[in-house]
């Protein structure tokens, strides 16, 4: 019996550092159908080179939003089952091979996440993945994002809602939890490696996606207060304490980064909302 075929979509700019590393992983996946869709918007280095070496799906959508160049993947997969992944991202050797496995074992489940393991270097990417561990170790619904699914599924849902970027992640789940199926989570893990160059860059990165959040909030009718838009009322951080108290400097760190990035996407929260007005 034939097994069915997985396609992984990546959106690509100016990855030429980290693609490679991405697609190998993909081809060391122990899962034996997968296709390979690179959709990168206008890169001035050699990343469509580089992802040629790996795939012939390399396309051109310049001027796009992630949302976008995750569509336009879709359009032309050929796979019973679509993966989204970053370019900076690296999925375990069994990631593919355990998502077909719960999703066909479960026709409850239309689409499912992947912990992300982050991998750092410098102090704010350690303190980023600290932040990240509590929701990769733990379990986290108000941070879990769905990355795999059924792509009937996907186009039923409408896809990824290219209004929005930064909440897509978790829009397009919410809308298939709407539809009345359920989220899976996997054991297997996703390596995400932070790239954070300098505080300024993440915080104005959190601006940039407040911008849209707006759309999601009114779409999905969402309070503006809760645990996914104040960080601190997350409770996977307050059931977790220990870790907290365990390091002293990343939860410093820690406190610094949410409390700056709760600023500025607030802002770009209403600088959006009132040139939408």
């Amino acid at each position: 019996m034939p097994v069915p075929l997985v396609s992984v979509i990546i959106p690509t700019r100016n990855e030429a550092q980290v693609i490679a590393k991405n697609l190998q992983a993909i081809k060391n996946q122990t899962y034996p159908s997968c296709e390979v869709i690179v959709v990168d918007d206008g890169s001035t280095d050699a990343t469509a080179e580089i992802a040629r070496k790996f795939t012939k799906f390399v396309y051109l959508r310049s001027h796009a939003e992630r949302s976008v160049q995750r569509n336009f993947g879709a359009k032309k997969s050929k796979g019973e089952y679509l993966l989204f992944l970053d370019a900076d991202m690296q999925a375990t050797p069994s990631a593919i091979t355990d998502c077909v496995n719960l999703i066909t074992a479960n026709s409850a489940i239309g689409a499912i996440a992947i912990p992300e393991q982050p991998v750092a270097v410098n102090y704010w990417e350690k303190v980023k993945a600290f932040e990240r561990s509590f929701y990769s170790d733990f379990g986290d619904p108000d941070t879990d994002a769905a990355r795999f699914f059924s792509k009937k599924l996907f186009e039923k849902a409408g896809g990824y809602d290219e209004t929005i970027t930064g909440p897509e992640d978790w829009d397009l789940p919410e809308t298939i939890v709407k539809m009345g199926y359920q989220i899976g989570r996997v054991s297997s893990r996703i390596n995400h490696y932070e790239r954070i160059p300098s505080l300024s860059k993440l915080i104005k990165k959190k601006y940039y996606y407040g911008l849209s959040s707006h759309r999601y909030f009114k779409k999905h009718r969402l309070p503006i207060v809760g645990p996914k838009t104040i960080y601190f009322l997350r409770p996977i951080f307050y059931k977790n304490w220990r870790r907290l108290v365990s390091s002293p400097a990343l939860t410093a760190g820690m406190f610094i980064v949410l409390t700056l990035e709760q600023l500025f996407g607030g802002l770009g929260y209403l600088v959006g909302k009132i040139k939408q007005a």
